[in-house]
């Protein structure tokens, strides 16, 4: 191109019009304007502003290429963790990292449409969302944006979506518990207010009906619900089922479905942490319930896989692990108010601690609960195996008498699941084992105390008395403090799922059971 040509086209450039040899969009200045100290102020929310933005010099971004759902932006002088738009379909990207001179953007929404050469635009912030009390009872997608028809939300309280942790000497202790209204979970694995706590599965097994039950019958402030690389179906299903109107009039509900893309699903779970702690700050209870953390680590390897991670555990890259720390760091007491969570967990195989996401999450998380396939075959729901579960908190949450009482409940079941292949085809003998004729003999208040339906709601209390009355029974006589069996169970109990605390490790026995 002729030196006088490229000095026509330089000088007759508006804002935002295209340079007829580049792939780059120009703001250049024009005679007699004033410069602009600070490029960013060039840059508004609005798509529509760079129309009308002040006369500086400033070259934006523009798309180079596109792999999968990654954008390769040239010239976008974005800093990692900046928001940046696609002006051409207002897509809201994420730098998430550079290569080879490149920007390498995220997106929140489907790429149909995007062209190479299309504008990219940093905004000079960090994604936040505003957030007010006008977000109760309402269901948002990962941007935020209504999704259930009502009007746009706002708030007075600019929230980063990446927001750090409580300090760790600025965190409250935990020493109230949260009655979530499941009898064998309070009784026997309680929970703390501000308690971090997963539910580990394999598919079909219950996480999502317990999850229901206890968004429906557990007791907090606000609830915090985010659906996260769920199927869409499930979403309407859980929020109609699941919670009732009382409810749904507590809960903001946060919604980015299987079809979209990696960064919005990691985005909303990310976005259900800054609400909690929004309220959290406020002085509030909130109880936070994500389905999955699976799906999660799941779209943060997608991520890390398009930014160049080398693949680690099963695939999964060294970002998954470090996200699953930081979401879950960000849940806990605070200052003021108390954010509980509750993370469901999908494991792949047999043993949760073969699964990688499953083994990283039990570090972090203060207890986890255990759902087994074999107990939901027998019709038990929840399926809770109390023998692979455990609440980390469970000694400072329980009286004396209830944590005897789970002792012997859990020395009963441990006993009886040893003998469960004999009972099943007939050869078990009575007499063999007592702490097993007891469980024959009350096996219906065992089922009864176990199971309950999703509608069914222990009240505060009726939980340690119903325990209380079922270890009496179990523990009738109370003997064989010196037996082998005795011996059995308190090293099955510390192998199967004794607590990091040591609650159930060494079981001691009360006088008054003998």
């Amino acid at each position: 191109m002729p030196r006088s040509a490229r000095k026509r086209c330089a000088s007759s450039l508006a804002i935002g019009s295209r340079c007829c040899q580049s792939a780059r969009w120009c703001v250049r200045p024009r005679k007699g304007s004033a410069p602009v100290d600070d490029w960013r102020a060039l840059f508004s929310p609005d798509p529509d502003a760079l129309a009308h933005a002040p006369r500086g010099w400033l070259q934006c971004g523009s798309v180079r290429e596109v792999r999968g759902v990654r954008v390769d932006a040239t010239g976008c002088a974005a800093a990692i963790g900046e928001a940046c738009r696609l002006l051409i379909g207002g897509i809201e990207t994420e730098a998430l990292g550079f290569a080879d001179g490149r920007a390498l953007l995220m997106p929140t929404r489907t790429l149909r449409g995007v062209r190479p050469g299309d504008p990219v635009r940093p905004l000079g912030r960090t994604p936040s969302v505003r957030i007010g009390a006008s977000w109760l009872g309402r269901v948002v997608n990962a941007m935020g944006e209504p999704l259930d028809g009502g009007p746009p939300l706002g708030g007075s309280a600019l929230r980063p979506l990446d927001g750090a942790p409580p300090p760790p000497l600025a965190r409250g202790r935990i020493r109230k518990p949260l009655t979530l209204g499941i009898r064998v979970l309070d009784a026997c694995l309680p929970v703390g207010e501000g308690q971090r706590i997963g539910l580990f599965a394999g598919p079909g097994v219950g996480k999502s009906t317990l999850l229901g039950m206890i968004a429906r019958h557990a007791r907090a402030d606000v609830f915090v619900i985010a659906l996260v690389g769920e199927r869409g179906r499930e979403v309407r299903e859980f929020i109609e089922d699941a919670l009732d109107e009382e409810a749904r009039r507590r809960a903001v509900v946060v919604v980015a479905t299987a079809e979209e893309p990696a960064q919005a699903i990691v985005r909303a779970a990310k976005l259900a942490l800054a609400v909690g702690e929004y309220f959290r700050d406020q002085g509030r209870h909130v109880v936070l319930l994500m389905d999955s953390l699976t799906r999660l680590a799941r779209a943060q390897r997608e991520l890390g896989l398009l930014l160049g991670e080398p693949p680690a555990q099963k695939g999964y890259t060294p970002s998954c692990f470090r996200l699953l720390g930081e979401l879950i760091e960000r849940a806990g007491p605070g200052p003021n108010g108390a954010l509980s969570a509750v993370f469901t967990v999908l494991v792949e195989g047999a043993d949760p601690r073969e699964d990688p996401v499953a083994e990283a999450a039990m570090a972090v998380l203060d207890g986890h609960i255990v759902l087994s396939p074999r107990l939901a075959e027998r019709g038990r729901w929840p399926a809770v195996d109390l023998g692979q579960s455990t609440s980390r908190l469970a000694a400072k949450l329980m009286s004396e008498q209830q944590r005897r009482d789970a002792e012997v409940l859990r020395k009963a079941l441990a006993h009886y699941e040893e003998a469960a292949d004999l009972i099943a085809i007939g050869a078990y003998q009575a007499g063999s084992d007592p702490w097993v004729d007891r469980v024959l003999a009350h096996r219906a208040e065992v089922e009864r105390f176990l199971a309950q339906r999703p509608d069914e709601h222990a009240l505060p209390g009726e939980s340690a008395r119903s325990l209380h009355a079922l270890a009496q029974k179990l523990d009738a006589e109370g003997a064989h403090a010196g037996s082998p069996h005795r011996q059995a169970a308190a090293d099955h109990g510390k192998g199967a799922g004794a607590g990091a605390d040591g609650a159930y490790a060494h079981p001691q026995r009360d006088p008054a059971h003998g």
